[in-house]
């Protein structure tokens, strides 16, 4: 939504509307979602089961990444309905932010759990715990069939939603790090070489830190209202800048108000006056189009007065 102001001395005058809609989700994946966690649940019981049974630690490091996988699937189902509920009096945003919120909490569930399988794994480097490599070949070689089939409920919608196409891109990883698993296996059973299973769970531990580490960055700077990753807030503030008729910018704001949706709001100072619908529709058109600004909130100021705006100082908010 774009809103025009007349500034007038300390009064605002508000003239009208423009709206600029976020899209909606490219689809409903709430069948995707319930398939793919009844899938992974499944596969989590039986590899921590053959995990306790063989002593691989290994097969229990891949659990233990794919219990992640089962909560982060039900954080992001969770959420992307929540984000679907209408606007209301306390929440004038709607619940988009929760997808946010599943973010971050997903990222550190699986941080938490990494780390204690690193630290068991250390630990049995130094005292070797016999495994039946062919076992664990054989049931990590399930995973990549379920974590596989995952990926594919999400390849539909991968191009559309980012949402989605993260879910495809983690559940397509986690199909390459079961492979790891499976080429462990069949050494240790080749070999009998024992280390290689606690040297591949800490393997599996730096892949699962790698890949969460930019989603806790991520995550965390939307929590904490940072411009979202992939926008340029220079490039957002020279195209308003340089816009017939402006002459002044202050109190830019950029923000996601989800992990799909950015809202900017900012004060423009035009002495000429206001610039029409239209000027302003273009506006939305090409934060929306340039930058995948989805919610604008632009402020007219004409500048008619010695009274300067409160808000002109970048260091204020």
């Amino acid at each position: 939504m774009i809103g025009q102001y007349r500034r007038k001395g300390r009064a605002l005058a508000h003239d009208h509307h423009m709206h600029s809609h976020a899209h909606a989700p490219s689809g409903n994946f709430g069948r995707a979602f319930a398939i793919g966690i009844a899938l992974n649940i499944v596969y989590v019981a039986a590899e921590a089961a053959f995990g306790l049974i063989t002593g691989s630690l290994a097969l229990l490091a891949d659990a233990g990444h794919n219990l992640g996988d089962v909560l982060g699937l039900a954080l992001s189902w969770g959420a992307a309905m929540l984000s679907r509920r209408e606007p209301s009096r306390r929440f004038t945003y709607g619940l988009r932010s929760t997808s946010i919120l599943a973010a971050l909490a997903n990222a550190l569930i699986l941080l938490v759990v990494t780390g204690g399988i690193a630290w068991e794994g250390l630990q049995r480097l130094s005292y070797p715990v016999a495994v039946e490599g062919g076992i664990v070949a054989w049931v990590a070689a399930i995973g990549i069939a379920v974590n596989a089939a995952t990926a594919l409920l999400f390849v539909r919608g991968r191009r559309r939603d980012l949402n989605i196409r993260s879910a495809f891109l983690h559940m397509a990883a986690d199909a390459l790090v079961s492979a790891g698993v499976v080429a462990a296996g069949m050494v240790i059973a080749v070999t009998g070489w024992l280390w290689l299973d606690p040297a591949v769970s800490l393997m599996i531990s730096v892949v699962i830190v790698y890949g969460t580490w930019d989603l806790v960055k991520q995550a965390l700077g939307l929590a904490l209202d940072a411009v979202p990753t992939g926008i340029d807030a220079a490039a957002v503030r020279d195209y308003l800048a340089a816009q017939p008729g402006v002459a002044g910018l202050h109190d830019l704001h950029i923000w996601g108000m989800s992990t799909t949706e950015t809202a900017l709001t900012c004060h423009l100072v035009m002495p000429a006056g206001h610039p029409g619908d239209a000027a302003l529709g273009q506006f939305a058109h090409e934060l929306e189009h340039r930058f995948g600004i989805h919610h604008a909130t632009i402020q007219i100021e004409l500048a008619d007065s010695d009274e300067e705006c409160a808000l002109t100082p970048e260091h204020i908010v």
